[in-house]
């Protein structure tokens, strides 16, 4: 078990109401972690501190910023094994998962570290004669960043590392379900020597996050929020944003589809199919969610997929390598259990798995799914995943593209122009043409459309997105004004 405690102007401490909760392992249901439970005065003080450190930190040089976030990288690589185990206990994940978790997180920090340099800005030709016109990027203030459970290490890191990078001063929000993860975040980062005051860290009870994130929201130091979740919660992060007018970033849910052409490399496909659906059991935003394969190489396809998949290790991560650990809760098994039965029931045909009793869900393959099943257009989050039959480049489009999600999408042939052009008609934030629809590099601008969210994480688009542009001019030489 995890004892942890907030993070405000560098001190450790716990909430102001003396009060935890805890977050239970969702195999055996024991204590995992106690962690505080902030109040929204709480919040206030974590962005006040920000707010306070920010006029010193936002000044520092670029090889300043460049050499602690460096350093954070370096710091948080070292604690790979405290990591795996937080997330093992936590959330049930595999030490596959976790591990991939630390060093992509760890890329995303030196990536952020390149950026320090890269922040400009332009000078703009201006109508008036000796007058020198400038566009400059300039940090925004405070950042409000909140991460999910499901992939903690990386979208905990990429709620702050950029803004960091940008010399703005953040609050990390924990979530409720992996308080102690995202807490190893923040001691990576101390340890690399940040600023009393640069990242502060909170955690609250469930019952508690509506005051809290209001909190957080509305304190008028805060100038940027971030949030990757669900799309429920995303569009509530939303209205209160434009209620007090904070600019947001939103990386919200999907119904990621991986396209299999008729004149697709099957082994390429079966790879990335098998991979995209069920890395983390399934629960990554960009998980393959409707594999829609044509009809002329159903049978084929299905048949080899059915095999790999067969074969995919189910276990308690804690025991030993496993390729799919637990899920999250027993309400994702519910969930599950039900989309499997409404899809048979109407029809579909399983191949693979099946209804579970526990949170060790093994992986599940339901062909033959029909768009009256809910399993075609509602979010899984869960290692059970459709296969959608259709005929032809126009029908696989329609099938792609008939979901309210759009963040990411695959496409797989031997012809690499047929390819594009299919994926310039697929409407999605992302599109990777023969890979599979799990894929994050820390430079790439990434994000969604439609109700999978808007605004950009990674490299210069993350730049955009957490800083302000000014115009600034300077007038060279005497001017003429007409009285």
């Amino acid at each position: 078990m995890s004892t942890i405690s907030l993070l405000i102007r560098g001190r450790h401490r716990q909430a102001s109401g003396g009060k935890t909760f805890e977050r239970r392992n969702p195999l055996d249901s024991g204590v995992a972690t106690v962690a505080p439970a902030a109040t929204p005065a709480d919040a206030q003080e974590a962005v006040q501190a920000a707010a306070d450190a920010f006029a010193q930190w936002s000044q520092t040089g670029p090889s300043q910023r460049r050499a602690l976030l460096s350093k954070a990288a370096d710091a948080l690589e070292a604690r790979e094994a405290d990591f795996v185990a937080a997330m093992a206990a936590e959330t049930g994940a595999s030490a596959l998962w976790a591990g991939f978790n630390v060093h992509l997180a760890a890329g995303m920090l030196r990536e952020a570290a390149a950026l320090t340099s890269q922040i400009g800005g332009e000078v703009i030709p201006s109508d008036v004669p000796g007058n020198l016109a400038m566009a400059q990027r300039v940090p925004a203030g405070v950042v409000v960043g909140m991460a999910p459970w499901n992939a903690p290490i990386i979208l905990g890191v990429r709620a702050i590392a950029t803004p960091l990078a940008c010399g703005n001063t953040v609050v990390l929000k924990g979530s409720e379900l992996c308080p102690a993860t995202h807490g190893l975040i923040i001691e990576s980062l101390q340890e690399a020597g940040m600023p009393e005051g640069v990242v502060n860290f909170i955690t609250n009870a469930p019952d508690d996050a509506p005051a809290v994130v209001e909190a957080l929201v509305a304190h008028p130091a805060t100038r940027r929020v971030n949030f990757t979740g669900s799309t429920k919660v995303g569009r509530i992060i939303a209205g209160l944003c434009a209620q007090h007018l904070k600019p947001v970033v939103l990386e919200l849910g999907g119904k990621a589809p991986l396209v299999v052409l008729d004149d697709a490399d099957l082994e390429c496909a079966v790879n990335a199919a098998a991979f995209g659906a069920f890395a983390n059991s399934g629960q990554i935003c960009m998980s393959t969610e409707r594999i829609v394969v044509d009809e002329a190489i159903a049978d084929a396809f299905v048949t080899r997929l059915a095999d790999k998949v067969r074969g995919l290790p189910v276990g308690d991560p804690r025991k030993g390598p496993v390729v799919l650990g637990s899920v999250v809760d027993m309400a994702a098994v519910h969930r599950c259990n039900a989309m499997i039965d409404d899809a048979l029931s109407k029809g579909a045909k399983l191949l693979c798995g099946g209804k579970s009793d526990d949170t060790l869900m093994p992986a599940t393959l339901l062909d033959h799914v029909t768009p009256d099943m809910r399993i075609y257009a509602e979010e899984t989050f869960g290692p059970v995943k459709a296969i959608v039959r259709v005929e032809g480049e126009d029908a696989a489009v329609a099938c792609a593209n008939d979901s309210a999600y759009g963040l990411s999408s695959a496409v797989i042939s031997r012809d690499v122009a047929r390819a594009m052009r299919i994926a310039g008609r697929i409407q999605s934030g992302i599109c990777h043409i023969n890979g599979p629809t799990v894929h994050d590099e820390p430079q790439m601008p990434f994000g969604g459309v439609k109700d999978s969210g808007y605004g950009r994480f990674g490299g210069r688009a993350g730049i955009d997105a957490f800083t302000e542009l000014r115009w600034i001019t300077v007038q060279t030489a005497p001017r003429a004004y007409p009285f």
